[in-house]
């Protein structure tokens, strides 16, 4: 197995294109990623991630993936969260993906379990530390998660400000969560670099393949889910063929206003499908 590169490093040598992916609930799943993972590993991609427990949910089996995708020859990084982990369980992860030959890493709070309200004793409360903690026992490349339209959770916008300059700046590169217009991605990195923080920010985007998933998504988020793009997909109706070139194009629209606007990188969040993100990469020549 070639050794795998920092996030830090590639960034460095130029623009990034990388896929995310969740850990399959089932087999049913495990062997539809396993397909789409070989699919979008041929793109060549700078780097491919694996979610960790979304929503609060099981762990799920995401350091076989990440080991599978170092297999295809490609970069892996893990997602690991602050919740449902002792601090000892975290330095054990860790250690477990340095044998592995993990090189990255993007830290996360995570979301509380279903019924749960606070973070249980002798766990870490925000992914800054997360971030401390890794760095005191790797020397990988650690990134974090990056919400242009604010985190939902936030207690005022400057308090949301304060806090991911604080994280930012502890954090090799950022990742934003999904958004629809490009004007909230330029006005987070202008603040952030107005606090002095020019951590490099890698823009996520999403292809509204899904019409209810991606307004369950957004709603949790705090992600403006533009009427226009709604309409589009509405008027669709059931042609699934007709739903997904509207959500290829979409995001190839707004992946090229962020290239335009001088982002490091595009993260695509795949759900798991090789098509459209293979088409929108292809579209925008970062294939």
């Amino acid at each position: 197995m070639p050794p795998m590169a920092k996030i830090a490093d590639l960034l460095a040598q130029g623009r990034t294109l990388s896929f995310e992916f969740s850990a399959p609930r089932d087999p049913e799943g495990e062997q539809r990623l396993m397909r789409t993972l070989g699919r979008l590993a041929a793109l060549k991609p700078a780097f491919m991630s694996v979610t960790y427990g979304a929503g609060g949910s099981s762990r799920g089996p995401t350091p076989e993936v990440v080991r599978h995708i170092l297999g295809l020859g490609v970069t892996g990084m893990p997602h690991l969260t602050c919740v449902s982990h002792t601090r000892e369980e975290i330095r054990g992860l860790l250690d477990a993906y340095a044998e592995m030959g993990v090189q990255n890493l993007l830290a996360l709070h995570g979301d509380l379990p279903e019924g749960t309200t606070e973070m249980p004793a002798g766990h870490f409360t925000r992914a800054v530390d997360l971030v401390a903690l890794a760095r005191l026992r790797t020397d990988w490349s650690i990134g974090v998660a990056a919400h242009p339209e604010g985190h939902p959770k936030a207690s005022s916008p400057a308090d949301d400000i304060e806090h991911h300059a604080q994280k930012l700046a502890a954090a090799d590169f950022a990742i934003t969560q999904f958004f629809f217009r490009a004007e909230y991605y330029e006005r987070f990195v202008a603040t952030m670099v107005a606090r002095g923080v020019r951590t490099p920010v890698i823009a996520g985007i999403m292809p509204p393949t899904n019409i209810e998933g991606i307004g369950r998504m957004a709603a949790l988020n705090g992600t403006e889910y533009p009427r226009e793009i709604l309409a589009r997909l509405e008027a669709a109706g059931d042609d699934v063929d007709a739903r997904r070139e509207i959500a290829t194009e979409e995001a190839t629209r707004l992946g090229e206003q962020l290239l335009a606007a001088g982002t490091p990188g595009l993260h695509i969040y795949t759900m798991n499908f090789s098509e459209p993100a293979r088409t929108i990469a292809r579209n925008l020549g970062l294939a």
